[in-house]
């Protein structure tokens, strides 16, 4: 299931958000400040992050910069009072990827979200692996002949970004900022095994090995 890290202040709006996303099938963490968030990308990674701007101790815009300056690249979308182009500017230089408007048009933001999120490569529909082998991106399983494998979740996570990355060689750095977080230890040998875990579930043929650079997947 997608992960989404919303930051808001509005406490009626934030409950909004949590019980709106939730609906839908989203996995929803909250913040309240800008540092509340920091601690909790040090804990987690997200799929998406939904921030307010004028938020108490770091505001939305310092946050994201923050985040972008340590190589997090999670789509985000502001959800602002603001108008005025300036701050508008300001938040795209910092690295947002969409805003709305407040008051929110719920309806408008999920098409917005499901947009974001299929752009960025992540998918939304379920992925075929092989002729018994299904992916089911929502709830993060992998079915044989329609049976849960119970795959670990670091695997899923190695999964979804081979196939978020399908046309691109994925390298050493991304898999690292993938399954790991800020304050995770990994190693050399944990990175083999996910990826030999990797190769027993999809086949060795499909996971390529580039020397010196990565690996490549061919579905």
């Amino acid at each position: 299931m997608y992960k989404i890290l919303v930051l808001e202040d509005d406490i009626l709006f934030l409950e909004t958000l949590e019980d709106f996303l939730s609906d839908e099938g989203f996995i929803v963490k909250t913040a309240k400040d800008g540092e509340e968030v920091i601690e909790l990308c040090y804990e987690n990674n997200y799929d998406l992050y939904l921030f307010d701007i004028n938020v108490p101790k770091l505001n939305g815009i310092d946050l994201l910069d923050q985040l972008r300056k340590n190589g997090d690249e999670t789509a985000t979308i502001y959800l602002t009072s603001y108008k005025d182009k300036d701050m508008l500017t300001q938040s795209f230089l910092t690295g947002c990827d969409d805003y709305l408007k407040k008051p929110v048009d719920l309806d408008e933001l999920l098409l917005r979200i499901n947009s974001l999120l299929k752009r960025s490569g992540k998918p939304l529909n379920e992925i075929k692996l092989s002729e018994e082998l299904y992916f089911n991106p929502k709830t993060r399983r992998v079915l044989n002949n329609g049976e849960d494998l119970f795959i670990t979740s670091k695997v899923i996570d190695l999964l979804e970004l081979f196939i978020e990355k399908k046309t691109s060689i994925i390298t050493k750095e991304m898999i690292i900022n993938k399954l790991w977080s800020f304050n995770e230890d990994y190693s050399e040998g944990s990175i083999r095994v996910y990826i030999n875990n990797l190769k027993k579930l999809l086949g060795k043929e499909k996971i390529k090995n580039i020397k010196g650079i990565g690996y490549k997947i061919e579905l």
